[in-house]
């Protein structure tokens, strides 16, 4: 079998699937002396611990990746703090719960007081979009084991959500029907994930292709990722029977198979790939199998509901997310087919 390209850019994700479950295989089996609290097996975007009878915390971290890279080349910081909240906050709002708190770890290789006070900019922006508070954090100096690109600018971004969610009202998959609705919602451009692999295809981050409409491949690279907490609180919160969520990252579409539901998908009516996506493919060479593997393709979220209620989720959706379409359906035939 031929090397993918993420692989040959330094990503191998079969390998990465291998040493999650070396760690899960561990980590699963802690005895912390009392009965377990968690509502769901791992695998999902976010877990659930029982607080009490009704009532359950969501937590999910994620970090920004090499997004990190862009920033530091392109000597801009002020949209990553917008990443770092949207891969947790995404996540948390997949599990049916209102992402409440944040929490941020930043490791710096300086401290240097305009690049951190840029970060903070994006924290705080993307605080404000998800409605959730930042009410504590933590920054390392790490000069021995962070490396800028160039240095000293060397920086990483990791963040921790909390939500909440009663118990009944958990949001797994599990009712997804065959026939049910897929509802994709527009991602802004690459976001958070195969960045490693967009960065070896476009490696000049001050040009201007014609196909990015005159803007340059860094300022197009550090486009934040697309919030969805608003739009989808809203639909949890309307009549509509929300039966999965699925937060589109690395694996794009494939995500919808971390719901629980024994069904597949057919999208059959995807949403437009953006034009960044096509030059990566031109640049680089990747299949199409590929690109639909490593990036979300202009699609970042998907919703569940019943074929019925479609249009009146779409409305609303629409009013949040412009562009927002059916795009497929839950099928008998197991897997995600295009």
């Amino acid at each position: 079998m031929s090397e993918s390209a993420y692989a040959r850019a330094g990503v191998d994700t079969s390998r990465a699937e291998q040493a999650v479950t070396a760690l899960i295989d561990v980590l699963q089996h802690i005895d912390p002396g009392r009965p377990s609290r968690a509502v769901l097996s791992s695998g999902h975007y976010a877990n659930v611990l029982r607080i009490d009878d009704r009532t359950g915390i969501a937590l999910s971290t994620d970090g920004v990746g090499t997004k990190v890279i862009v920033a530091e080349q392109v000597g801009r910081f002020d949209t990553v703090g917008i990443d770092c909240i949207a891969m947790n906050v995404n996540d948390v709002i997949c599990v049916g719960a209102e992402p409440i708190a944040v929490l941020d770890y930043i490791a710096v290789e300086e401290a240097e007081p305009e690049m951190l006070r840029q970060i903070a900019q994006g924290l705080r922006a993307g605080a404000e979009q998800a409605s959730v508070e930042i009410p504590g954090g933590e920054l390392a100096q790490l000069p021995e084991l962070i490396r800028g690109h160039p240095s000293p600018r060397g920086f990483d971004l990791v963040g921790a959500c909390f939500g909440l969610v009663e118990l009944d009202a958990v949001v797994t998959g599990a009712t997804i029907k065959r026939g049910d609705a897929v509802i994709g919602l527009p991602s802004s451009g690459v976001h958070s994930n195969g960045l490693t692999l967009a960065r070896r295809a476009l490696p000049t981050l001050d040009e201007r292709p014609p196909e990015l409409g005159g803007a340059t491949v860094g300022d197009t690279l550090l486009e934040p990722t697309m919030i969805y907490v608003r739009a989808v609180t809203e639909l949890l919160r309307s009549g509509v029977d929300v039966r999965g969520l699925a937060h589109i990252t690395s694996g794009g579409l494939g995500n919808l198979l971390r719901l629980e539901a024994d069904v597949g998908y057919r999208i059959d009516s995807p949403l437009p790939t953006l034009p960044i996506f096509d030059l990566i493919a031109e640049r680089s060479g990747t299949s199409g199998h590929e690109l639909h593997d490593v990036f979300n393709m202009g699609c970042g979220f998907c919703c569940v509901v019943p074929a019925g209620q479609a249009d009146a989720a779409l409305e609303l959706l629409a009013r949040h997310h412009p562009g927002a379409a059916v795009i497929g359906r839950a099928t008998q035939e197991p897997g995600v087919r295009r």
